[in-house]
């Protein structure tokens, strides 16, 4: 999974004492001890005498240079964006020297600190919520909240599966913005989600939604991570189009969303019939609620 990119011995030593069916991060920072998270419980990386084993400048900037395939200039749009989306899903974060040109930011260097977030596809993680949210075929308008690391991609992924494997013939239409969903690369996804998906691969929410609509026809629009104050416009015009929309949010619950500026506009011109909430409780995507349009919980964990 992360052999061709991490170092032979810091590779060598992750996958002799863990599993990467477990892990769900791994942080470096320069002169700090390797961390392996592993279901929310953290863990230094060790050598075989127990000593700690610390990253540094030079493995950061070598381990950025080897996941941007050693051209940095070809990635920058990721990178300006924070992170680099790897094969299977997995996303880099990236924290560096943010240099800006005419208060624009350019490209970011020196990198100081990594994130491997390594996604889970844990099958039917979705199903206790599936029929709340899907009634005689149609797929209800539906908001997945969780903080973040809390599995919101995980049941996503899932939830597109179920579609599938109970037959609803919906087309659904992925705007992986991320390359987090499906994992795209060179044409084939390496996440499967079923027969009935087209998706977007790397493009703004703007140009899959608006793009999506007129050119293939679908029934559900899914993506990840909305950004209520920027992508709130194209949610609004879409649903009002007849198309569906099931997205994720960051928030930790109802009311911490309820903050968020936008809400209100949800709330008022009734988008989404359906808000899951999940936590990392007991591992990602643990179901916690879930609240109809005028926000009383329907389910109640």
């Amino acid at each position: 999974m992360l052999k061709e990119y991490l170092p032979r011995d810091i590779y060598n030593l992750i996958i002799k004492n863990f599993s990467f069916n477990d892990i769900t991060e791994i942080r470096m920072r320069a002169n700090e001890n390797i961390i392996i998270v592993v279901k929310n419980k953290k863990f230094y990386l060790k050598d075989d005498n127990g000593n700690y084993i610390k990253a540094n400048a030079f493995l950061i900037e070598n381990f950025v240079r080897r996941i941007s395939e050693n051209s940095i200039y070809a990635y920058n749009n990721s990178i300006i964006n924070g992170y680099i989306t790897l094969p299977r899903g997995i996303r880099v974060g990236l924290c560096g020297f943010v240099v800006k040109e005419d208060n624009k930011i350019i490209t970011v260097k020196e990198f100081q600190s990594v994130n491997i977030r390594i996604p889970h596809f844990i099958k039917n993680c979705s199903l206790a919520a599936y029929d709340f949210l899907v009634k005689d075929s149609e797929v209800k308008n539906t908001l997945i909240i969780s903080p973040p690391g809390s599995g919101k991609t995980t049941f996503l992924r899932d939830f597109v599966y179920q579609l599938y494997a109970h037959n609803i013939s919906n087309n659904v239409l992925i705007a992986d913005e991320r390359n987090e969903i499906c994992s795209v690369v060179k044409g084939e996804a390496g996440v499967n989600l079923g027969g009935f998906c087209d998706v977007y691969t790397n493009c703004s929410k703007k140009f899959a939604f608006k793009n999506g609509i007129r050119s293939m026809r679908p029934d559900v629009i899914v993506t990840d991570e909305l950004d209520l104050e920027q992508d709130l416009p194209y949610i609004i015009e879409t649903i009002n189009c007849g198309v569906n929309v099931v997205a994720t949010i960051h928030a930790k619950n109802i009311e911490q969303l309820s903050l968020k500026h936008g809400f209100d506009s949800i709330l008022n011109n009734k988008l989404f019939s359906r808000f899951v909430v999940l936590s990392s409780e007991e591992g990602p995507g643990t179901l916690n609620n879930i609240y109809d349009e005028k926000l009383n919980c329907i389910y109640c964990r």
